[in-house]
């Protein structure tokens, strides 16, 4: 009986709710692309680092997108198998679970506010506990100062009504109208309070950051039916949600990088590397942070990942600060319409240096410059830099994991720049591989989602159709580059 209701399905839900706007994909058994329905989100800045969003308009603009990704599809409800979901990772929501209401905005990833209350931890000096805990950085990015912030902030004693959750875990709260309070691993690993050995919640951390436990969600794996979408969102069909994945993971899995040394990077608005590092984390000695890469019943898979502040936003800044172009489709022949930078070599340390130098204080820097350089040799120069940024980290990795890394996959805005790919390569010495499908992180969560209601087998999961960029330069040459790299980057911390 269940495999003829399974073949009579059709389609999986991809819900991919991101820091400027939501998204609804709908994928078929070949897993291709039949629709894509998006409403942008509005973020706030209510003082200089802040940055919040309103958790019922993400709530609203979900049910938006699933609205018209079936007016726009023809697709009917009930032809859905599972819904999947993957999500912009550390953002917090706390809110009354009599009311529904959030108590405060949900405070984005991005935020600082939460600086005053991180050096506080930091003076009581446990960031080394935390590390060996949580494979995280104490740092306002991660979610346990954010839920410290709104209880102090609010000025809130009792928290008896209170529940908190990343997006992934109020989205689920809200579609099962209130019946189901979960979270992955994935976004627990983001918290600071989950100890990902046990993967469970620590309670000494919980005790440290002064969070009661029965403000958390349960953590399940990444791929599980963990409730039912409650009908009257859903036009009075009802529908498993089989998975729940932070963004970065969820484009590894949809990246297909199974096995151990497996690398993605994402080009956005910085960048996202994370290596694959099999069934055990692999603590960093360079500040790469170690985190759990999916769970799917016995199977517990972690990563390590190095972010880059700038990547994509340093082409913004050429766009729209220094108005260099109209599009960034434009730099990719603007760059290759010179042999070189002729010496130039941009460092864009817009808000510091990530890993592996760790410096917060240091800012962008240009060097190199000459009579002769104009708009090609700056706009060439800027697409390098993401390369260089990528090679530091890489290298990092394989001094952590002691193991070479043999390729690249990549993804992101930027991926589809053939110059960039082909000068990463190039720079990596190692092949590129440039996935035709845009959407991997959609594609994680649909083949989690998928994985978990029978509709797609694992050996379903194959890379599709790739773009190979191979190395075309001699050893000594990116030597040299890559100097020259490190001596910019040198030359920018002492300024």
């Amino acid at each position: 009986m269940m495999d003829s209701v399974i073949i009579m399905k059709k389609y999986i839900i991809s819900i991919d709710q991101g820091t400027t706007s939501t998204r609804a994909i709908l994928f078929d058994q070949q897993q291709n692309i039949v629709a894509v329905s998006q409403e942008e989100i509005h973020n706030s800045f209510p003082q200089p680092g802040w940055v919040e969003q309103d958790a019922n308009e993400i709530w609203l603009s979900t049910l938006s997108c699933l609205s018209s990704l079936f007016l726009k599809s023809g697709a009917q409800p009930d032809e859905v198998a599972s819904i999947g979901i993957t999500n912009q990772r550390e953002t917090t929501v706390v809110w009354n679970k009599k009311t529904g209401m959030p108590v405060y905005n949900a405070i984005v990833w991005q935020s600082r506010q939460t600086a005053s209350i991180v050096e506080r931890y930091k003076k009581m000096g446990i960031e080394p506990l935390v590390k060996e805990k949580t494979g995280l950085v104490l740092d306002p990015y991660f979610s346990a100062t954010k839920i410290r912030w709104i209880l102090e902030e609010k000025n809130i004693e009792n928290t008896e009504d209170l529940l908190f959750g990343t997006i992934d875990t109020w989205l689920v709260w809200k579609m099962t109208n209130g019946k189901v309070h979960v979270t992955d691993v994935t976004n627990a690993s983001r918290t600071l309070l989950l100890n990902i050995h046990t993967l469970d919640w620590d309670p000494e951390l919980l005790s440290l950051f002064d969070i009661p436990r029965n403000m958390l969600p349960k953590v399940v794996d990444t791929s599980g039916i963990v409730g039912e979408i409650d009908p009257v969102h859903f036009f009075n069909t009802s529908c498993p949600i089989g998975a729940m994945v932070g963004d970065q993971q969820s484009a590894l899995y949809g990246q297909s990088c199974f096995h151990k040394g497996e690398v993605k990077n994402t080009y956005g608005t910085g960048g996202f590397l994370l290596m694959n590092t099999g069934d055990t984390p692999v603590h960093s000695q360079k500040g790469l942070l170690s985190t759990v890469a999916w769970k799917i019943q016995d199977e517990v898979c972690y990563a390590l990942e190095g972010s880059i502040f700038v990547s994509g936003s340093l082409i913004q800044w050429l766009r729209d600060g220094l108005k260099f172009f109209k599009s960034a489709k434009e730099t990719e022949a603007i760059a290759t319409s010179v042999d070189s930078c002729n010496g130039v070599m941009i460092v864009p340390a817009f808000t510091g240096l990530g890993a592996p130098y760790w410096n917060d204080e240091c800012q962008g820097a240009i060097f190199g410059l000459t009579r002769g350089t104009d708009i090609r040799h700056l706009v060439r120069a800027s697409l390098e830099s993401m390369a260089y940024q990528s090679k530091d980290l890489i290298l990092v990795m394989e001094e952590d994991l002691h193991q070479k890394i043999t390729h690249l996959k990549v993804d992101g805005g930027a991926s589809a720049n053939h110059f960039l790919n082909q000068f990463q390569s190039d720079i990596l010495e190692i092949p590129v591989y440039k996935s035709a499908m845009t959407e991997t992180t959609a594609l994680g969560a649909a083949r989690l989602a998928g994985l978990a209601c029978g509709f797609y087998k694992k050996e379903d999961f194959k890379d599709g159709k790739l773009e190979e960029f191979l190395p075309q330069r001699d050893h000594e040459s990116v030597e040299k580059l890559y100097a020259k790299w490190k001596k910019a980057i040198q030359a920018t911390q002492m300024y």
